[in-house]
């Protein structure tokens, strides 16, 4: 072959290779423009009425804006909170109508097509730590209401903080190739042989209230692993939070499908009720969100997440080998450390007190495969939000300055393996990485 001819065949397979990656950058860029609507400038005029107002406020509310958008000690909704993920930190921003560092010059359009596209006002695509993978299910009438209230709070003049996210990850090119394989905008859809109520409790959980976020799991670059926008089940690591967010669709682990209806309201609005307590990241959730939520809501979103499929019932796991028993020992020392430090509020069998202290005996927090909870618990302490049912909860002290890791491995140990309860032991290691 002569040296011209393989020139070409060279040159040939470089057009095809640039045209490949445009072709490819192209379609990239499509799938993140899709169903986007051009926005007008300048923006039509947006008047609010008192009804919207204080909609928008209540859906903040249900939406635990707060949550994300107001920093300890800091002005309300002006941003500044660090929020952990695997790729770096991202930092919520400013929420308030301020012209220069909030949301000031957005419109209600801008505003829209950051909940249902990921978009912000000036056309970057934003992470998916603002989980508008669930918002995007959100109704207009909905967005406009949040839109309006937001308008209606004090501008406060606090510059958004530089992402933290590490390379590739604070690419806005990575962030597009993300988006195309895992994202695309979805408008909440009601299943026809379902009530209104249903409805409202589905469209609640799985858009506004982005339970997903939490209690679903997710890939490892971390994508939501669920066939539609909102969908519920699984379970969520909170890995840079050291929890786990139990899945919602396993009657092992925090599906509610066994339990009454006033059952799951009392949770979500006091806290805590005869089965259960919130602790951890829940616990923020009860206390800023749900019990301020109405009634009607509380009620169907307990008669949504009752008819979850049980994967307990629906691939019940086959009975297990039997356990070796944890080592004596281990279980002499941890009787011991129980009997010292917990028996006081969790009583010499695991009974607890009702109304106070819940029992461990029979607790499924306990009998769980994954200990991660646990550990927290132990360390860091557990306390229930204060609510108006529930205005002066009793709360779990932190053990972690006075429990070195193996006694935590051994006082586990013993709980889970003591009064009808078959956890298995826990290691030195188990609570090392925890």
């Amino acid at each position: 072959m002569s040296r011209t001819r393989a020139w070409r065949r060279l040159g040939r397979a470089a057009v095809g290779l640039v045209l490949l990656m445009g072709a490819a950058a192209a379609g990239v860029w499509w799938l993140n423009v899709r169903g986007e609507a051009p926005i007008a400038d300048p923006a039509p005029a947006f008047a609010a009425s008192a009804a919207q107002v204080e909609r928008g406020r209540y859906l903040a509310l249900a939406g635990n804006c707060a949550g994300c958008h107001t920093a300890p000690g800091g002005a309300a909704y002006a941003g500044g909170v660090g929020i952990a993920t695997p790729f770096g930190t991202v930092y919520a921003g400013n929420l308030t109508p301020d012209e220069a560092t909030g949301l000031g010059r957005w419109s209600a359009d801008h505003f829209w097509r950051a909940l249902h596209h990921g978009r912000s006002r000036d056309g970057r695509l934003l992470t998916p730590a603002f989980p508008y993978t669930s918002y995007t299910q959100l109704q207009r009438e909905d967005s406009d209401a949040l839109y309006a209230w937001l308008r209606t709070l004090p501008a406060v003049s606090q510059p958004n903080r530089q992402q933290g996210l590490r390379f590739p990850y604070n690419t806005q090119a990575a962030l597009a190739v993300w988006r195309a394989l895992y994202f695309r905008a979805a408008s909440f859809e009601p299943v026809p042989s379902q009530s209104a109520q249903w409805n409202r409790g589905a469209y609640l959980v799985g858009g506004l209230g982005h339970c997903m976020a939490c209690h679903g799991p997710r890939n490892a670059l971390g994508a939501p692993e669920a066939a539609r926008p909102g969908e519920v089940g699984g379970g969520g690591l909170l890995a840079d939070q050291g929890w786990y967010a139990p899945a919602l669709d396993d009657s092992r682990e925090a599906g509610v499908m066994r339990w009454r209806e006033d059952d799951v309201v009392a949770l979500l609005r006091d806290g805590r009720n005869a089965h259960a307590g919130v602790s951890g990241p829940m616990a923020e959730v009860v206390y800023r969100s749900t019990q301020h939520l109405s009634d009607a809501d509380l009620r169907a979103m307990a008669g949504y997440l009752r008819t979850l499929p049980d994967r307990a019932a629906a691939a019940p796991a086959p009975p297990p080998a039997p356990a070796s028993p944890a080592p004596e020992g281990q279980m002499l020392r941890g009787e011991r450390i129980y009997a010292q430090q917990c028996a006081w509020c969790h009583g010499a069998q695991g009974q607890g007190q009702s109304g106070a202290f819940p029992p461990l005996a029979g607790n499924r927090a306990l009998n769980m495969a994954g200990t991660r909870n646990l550990v927290q618990m132990l360390r860091q302490g557990g306390y229930l939000p204060a609510t108006a049912g529930n205005p002066r909860p009793h709360g779990m002290p932190p053990f972690g300055h006075a429990l070195e890791d193996a006694d935590i491995a051994d006082v586990l140990t013993y709980v889970r393996g003591s009064w009808g309860n078959r956890g298995a032991a826990l290691t030195l290691g188990d609570v090392a990485r925890r």
